[in-house]
Order: structure tokens, then sequence, then C-alpha cells
């Protein structure tokens, strides 16, 4: 039994590939087909094909829940906390298919999504409210936090990626458990709760990303609907 997809290896001449890479090239060649197939053929009319619904109806759900989080415009981060949410879903759900091992169960790959919303709040921020104005951020409510509040930074990172990580490695052991032990009726609907959970911590994952990263631009927006540039959600 593995713990994570990294120790799964094949070889292939003097090429190394393990699990993780592999699952994680298979997702995005998913998406990347399912995304052209999907909007090639878009309609503005009142007759839509069942996969244009699915997609407005998922575009318009992340709309309103990055809206009711951060309470500002969601436009700025839809493209990025979409793609963050469709890829750990779609990595999730396809746990359903044999020998298919989801690349979040791997630690490297939650890493590397927790790190690029660690870039992601400074870049939103810095967009927001200028280098010195985020900055300043770092200093509040007193200058003696900022080593505190540095910190934090890379300790919400790292809870970020563990997080992911454990809650998806973890169903997957279960679920292997209950194979070996009673192999025809308890693993389904354990398997149906690991559909729902992985589907859960995509949407966990993603709505923490907007948490950081509303917490990086608040100010600034909170300063422009004061000022009446802006109007209130």
């Amino acid at each position: 039994m593995h713990i994570s997809t990294d120790q799964i290896t094949w070889q292939l001449g003097p090429v190394v590939l393990n699990a993780t890479l592999v699952f994680s090239w298979v997702v995005m060649l998913l998406l990347i087909v399912g995304s052209w197939l999907i909007t090639r053929k878009l309609s503005t009319g009142t007759s839509l094909s069942r996969w244009q619904n699915l997609l407005e109806v998922l575009v318009i759900g992340l709309r309103d829940q990055i809206r009711q989080t951060s309470g500002q415009n969601p436009d700025p981060y839809l493209p990025f906390i979409g793609t963050l949410f469709i890829f750990i879903a779609t990595s999730n759900l396809l746990s359903i298919i044999p020998f298919y091992n989801p690349p979040t169960a791997s630690l490297s790959t939650t890493a590397a999504l927790a790190v690029c919303v660690f870039f992601a709040v400074p870049f939103f921020g810095i967009r927001q409210q200028g280098v010195l104005g985020y900055l300043r951020q770092y200093l509040k409510p007193t200058p003696i936090m900022l080593p505190f509040n540095i910190i934090g930074e890379f300790s919400r990172t790292i809870a970020l990626a563990v997080r992911l990580f454990g809650n998806v490695m973890s169903g997957g052991l279960i679920v292997a458990i209950l194979l070996l032990l009673t192999p025809f009726l308890i693993p389904i609907p354990i398997q149906l709760l690991g559909l729902l959970t992985g589907f859960i911590q995509a949407y966990i994952f993603a709505i923490l990303a907007v948490v950081y990263i509303a917490s990086a631009t608040q100010a600034h927006e909170k300063k422009d609907v004061d000022n009446g540039t802006l109007p209130r959600l």
C-alpha cells in the first residue's frame, strides 16, 4: 500500500515518471480537451447544450461564492479560483476510475497548489493597493506584529497544502483497507462518500484561497466604497 502517488513510478528508458506527474497530465489534458469541446460552439440564444448549461451554472456559482465570501467584485479572481476548484475537483472525482490515483493525494501536488495561492495573495494585493499599501498591512495593528504576520503567511500556506493532502490521502487509504477486508459491499458507499468528500475539499481549498486574497485586498476595496468609487455589493 502506497501513502503517496510519488512512490509509484514507471521507467521509460532513461525517463522515470511517477504517478503524480502522469495523472496530473491526464487531468490537465481532460480539462483542456473538455474546455475546447464545450466552448467551441457557445450559444447566446435560448437553446443551449447541456454542457454549456453546466458550464454556466458552474461559473455563476463560483462568482456568487467569491462575491459572498470576499464582498468584492468576483471577476478579477474568477479565473484563478475557478481553475483551482475545477482542477482539484476533477482530480478527486476521477478517483472512482480503477487504477487511477488522484494527484491531490500527493503532498507535492497540494504544496504546489498552496504555493500558487501564496503568490496570488500579494499579486492581487499589490495590484489593488500598490506595493506600499500592501506591505503596510504587515505592520497592523502594530509594527510589533510584523514577524508574526510574516510567519502567518507561511504557516497558512503549509496548512493549506497539508489539509488537502491529508483528507484526500486518508480517504484513499480507507477505501483500500476496506477493499482488502470486505471487497464487495462496504467499499461502494465509502467510495461514494469519498467522491463527496473530494468535491467538498476542492470547495474548501478554493474558499480559503478567496479568504486569503480578500484579506489582502479588502482594505483598498473598503476605501473605494467609502469614497463612492465602487458600488456597495
